[in-house]
């Protein structure tokens, strides 16, 4: 295989909170919408795994 037929993968368009959404077909927003869900899932493990660091080092010290 030669290095000019692979193709690098194409990132997906980063998202601006407020930015102007107008231009943007229903697919598009779509998108938009499936990748925030996503982000927002995420930031939601992540705040489980806070509270759960939290709890413990919370339990550890009140021996």
């Amino acid at each position: 295989m030669d290095s000019d037929d692979i193709v690098p993968r194409k990132k997906p368009a980063q998202i601006h909170l407020g930015e102007d959404i107008s231009n943007l077909s229903a697919h598009e927003l779509e998108d938009r919408i499936k990748r925030l869900d996503e982000e927002i899932a995420r930031c939601r493990q992540e705040i489980i795994a806070r509270n759960a660091t939290r709890s413990a080092a919370e339990n550890f010290f009140k021996r």
